[in-house]
């Protein structure tokens, strides 16, 4: 049996690669489950994931950075303590720009989702890696980060619509609905389903496609 001395390397490599693709291949929703709960609630349209995608992009990358930063000058063992209360901060100015952006009322059809995302794992998961990450890094991780949630949100938000009320963006597409529960958290916890199951397998099919043509280049 053969044994390619560069397969190790190879697939280390691919791996690499993968890893840092936050927004199709290593998606933080589909792939790892973070920030699920404002998809399956309040993201049930274009406008609701609009809201969301602003707060995510105020709060995500500014939260990760500061902390970053602070978590140099603390003890390490308080990191998670450090990262909290940071996203606390931020939040305090996340909402003020909000309500710039925005009219009350709409932001309250976002319900306790947007304060929650103070706590969400999508902003504070990165305290509990053992090593402390460097400010560089910590931006170019928010934002690529945001971008993939950002992606996954939109995804969701635009097919729960569409589902759910046979338009999108206001626009009517369909008389009848072809899924009113779409519109629903139950409805959503479906919906959000079907798309990291599809997803998924066009993951793993890039996968394959990417290892078959590292092995074939190496």
């Amino acid at each position: 049996m053969n044994i390619d001395p560069m397969k190790p390397e190879v697939d280390h490599e691919l791996a690499r690669k993968v890893k840092r693709d936050r927004i199709l291949l290593n998606n933080p929703v589909v792939m790892q489950g973070l920030g699920l709960a404002p998809l399956v609630v309040a993201a049930i349209n274009v406008k609701n994931a609009t809201m969301l995608a602003v707060a995510v992009a105020l709060l995500l990358t500014p939260t990760r950075v500061i902390a970053a930063f602070l978590s140099r000058f603390s003890y390490f063992r308080f990191r998670g303590l450090t990262y909290a209360v940071t996203s606390a901060a931020v939040y305090v100015g996340v909402i003020w720009v909000m309500e710039h952006l925005f009219t009350s009322a709409d932001i309250t059809l976002l319900g306790l989702y947007l304060p929650l995302l103070v706590a969400d794992p999508i902003i504070l998961k990165r305290y509990e890696r053992p090593q402390r990450e460097r400010i560089h890094t910590a931006f170019r991780k928010g934002i690529i980060t945001t971008a993939g949630y950002v992606m996954a949100m939109y995804v969701t938000a635009v097919l729960r619509e569409f589902l759910g009320t046979g338009a999108v963006l206001g626009h009517t597409l369909l008389k009848t609905p072809l899924f009113p529960m779409a519109q629903l958290p139950s409805g959503g916890f479906i919906v959000l389903a079907f798309i990291i199951v599809v997803w998924r397998g066009g993951v793993n099919i890039v996968k394959r496609q990417m290892g078959l043509g590292a092995k074939q280049q190496a």
